[in-house]
This record gives C-alpha cells, sequence and structure tokens, in this order.
C-alpha cells in the first residue's frame, strides 16, 4: 500500500463529513462571539481553535469507529470503512484516535481552561456515554450523545470572551436540538441497517409512524429554539430571515415525511438539515458583523 493511500485510509476513518461542519460551528461561533464583543482573535488562537476542534471532533469519530467496529462489519452502510473492510487494524485505528484526542486537548488547554473543559466532555459525551454506554440499549441514544455535538460551538465562543454567554449556549443548543432530527432522519432512511446489527435506533425500537411523528417534533422544536437569539437584541433582520426562511423549508420537509413517509422523504431531510445548520451559522456571522 502506498503512503497516499494509507493517509487515504486514516483521513477516511475521522469521518470527514461529520468533522467538517463541527469545526465550521465552532468557527462560526467564534467569529460571532468576535463580532459581538469587538474583541480580535489572534492567529495563535484561531490555530489553536480549528486545530483542536478538528483533532478532537476526528478523535471522537475514529474512537466510536473503533468502538463500532463489530456492527459496522455487519451494516452495509458502513461495512467499506477502513476497520471493518481491514484496511486499518483496530489497534492501529485506537492508536491513531488517542494521538488525536491528546492533541485536541494540548489545543483546548492552551486556549483556557473553559475551552480544555468543554473539549473534555465533549470527548467524554460522544465515546463514552453515546458509543459505549447508550448505542445498544437505549433508543433515545442521541439524545445524551447530542451535548458532544453542542461543545465545538461553545468551545469557539468561549476562546474569544465569556460575555453574552448566553449566545454560546444557544449557538450550542441548536446544534444540540438539531442532531436528533440529523441523525433519526438518516437512520429511518437506513432502519433495516440498524435493526440488522441490533442498534436499537429510533426508528428500530418504534414503529415508521411514530418516528416521523417524533422527527417532526423536534424539528418543529429545533426551529422555534432558532428564532430565540432575534430576542437577545444582539441580531437583526438578517439572522431572523434566514432562520425564518431555512426553518419553513425544515419544518416543511419534516411535514412531508410525515404525511407521507419514505425513504426518499427521510433521506431528503436528513441531507437538507446540513445545509441548514451551515445556514444559520453564517446568518450569525454576518449579522454579528453589522451589529
Amino acid at each position: 500500500m502506498t503512503v497516499g493511500n494509507r493517509l487515504k485510509n486514516y483521513y477516511e476513518l475521522t469521518k470527514p463529513k461529520i468533522w467538517y461542519l463541527l469545526v465550521f460551528t465552532a468557527f462560526g461561533s467564534a467569529l460571532t462571539a468576535s463580532y459581538l464583543s469587538h474583541i480580535p482573535i489572534s492567529p495563535l488562537t484561531w490555530v489553536l481553535l480549528i486545530g483542536g476542534v478538528a483533532a478532537g471532533s476526528a478523535a471522537a469519530d475514529t474512537l466510536t469507529g473503533y468502538n463500532d467496529r463489530d456492527i459496522d462489519a455487519i451494516m452495509d452502510r458502513t461495512m467499506g470503512r477502513p476497520i471493518p473492510s481491514g484496511r486499518i487494524s483496530p489497534k492501529n485505528a485506537l492508536a491513531f484516535g488517542l494521538i488525536l484526542a491528546a492533541i485536541s486537548l494540548v489545543c483546548a488547554w492552551f486556549i483556557n481552561i473553559w475551552a480544555f473543559a468543554l473539549m473534555a466532555f465533549g470527548l467524554f459525551d460522544n465515546i463514552i456515554v453515546y458509543s459505549k454506554w447508550l448505542k445498544r440499549r437505549s433508543g433515545s441514544n442521541i439524545i445524551l450523545g447530542g451535548f458532544s455535538g453542542g461543545a465545538p460551538a461553545l468551545i469557539g465562543y468561549v476562546a474569544v470572551t465569556t460575555q453574552n454567554l448566553e449566545v454560546g449556549l444557544v449557538m450550542a443548543g441548536l446544534v444540540f436540538l438539531w442532531i436528533p432530527t440529523h441523525i433519526w432522519s438518516l437512520a429511518l432512511h437506513v432502519r433495516k441497517d440498524y435493526a440488522k446489527a441490533r442498534v436499537p435506533m429510533l426508528p428500530v425500537v418504534l414503529s415508521e409512524r411514530k418516528s416521523v411523528r417524533i422527527i417532526a417534533g423536534t424539528t418543529l422544536m429545533m426551529v422555534l429554539f432558532s428564532v430565540l437569539p432575534f430576542f437577545f437584541h444582539l441580531f437583526g433582520l438578517i439572522y431572523l430571515v434566514t432562520a425564518s426562511i431555512f426553518g419553513a423549508a425544515m419544518v416543511g420537509l419534516s411535514l412531508w415525511l410525515l404525511i407521507r413517509p419514505s425513504e426518499k422523504a427521510s433521506w431528503t431531510v436528513f441531507k437538507f438539515s446540513s445545509p441548514y445548520l451551515t445556514a444559520l451559522f453564517i446568518a450569525f456571522i454576518v449579522d454579528a458583523f453589522f451589529h
């Protein structure tokens, strides 16, 4: 195997499509905090923040992949991943994940104590609470495991300031509320895979009708919550209009899934949820810039 292929395998092991978005939430919340507080961000802080969150998110994805290597080998969607396909040994994956976790904690430590505590919490919540303890035991596994998804946004905010901390908390809360819609719509799309691997994701333990009702409910809760920052009087029409338009689209898609459940509808909700979150964080940045 060439060095290039080996590097590509390790890169794939980190599930970059997941950590790209998490890094963007950290970037977006840091820039928003900087604009609102008029505190410039030093180049060193940017390096520590982006490098730390990227390493931490990649570490979590790598180590959850290590934990899930047996069920990944059963599921059609995941059997081609580096560990179950045999391209990377479990031992090497574990070592790589632990190195990434250590890098993320060192970076966070040099930002400040709040960033370090949140990074440690995020790693523990995702790797241990969600992946190790809950994923194979509880249909609501993603709820408690979702706290780690909001950690990068809050890390980005506290890397700059703790002024108007409610903004950072709401940005993190938005990611937390986004995760059930994102994950459960995917799980509904591939529920036969999860059932085959005996993973009790929500659509596996509940009927399709109940699952789509819950997905519609969590989507509505997320969209209503997304409007909250406007009432802090720190964001204006740019954010409100963006949240309203993209929120209406999310609600519309979830209603489509509710009224006519199908693999196509659940896949569409899943695919649109990432641009939705991205658009809201861009709106945070732009609105804060003009604040």
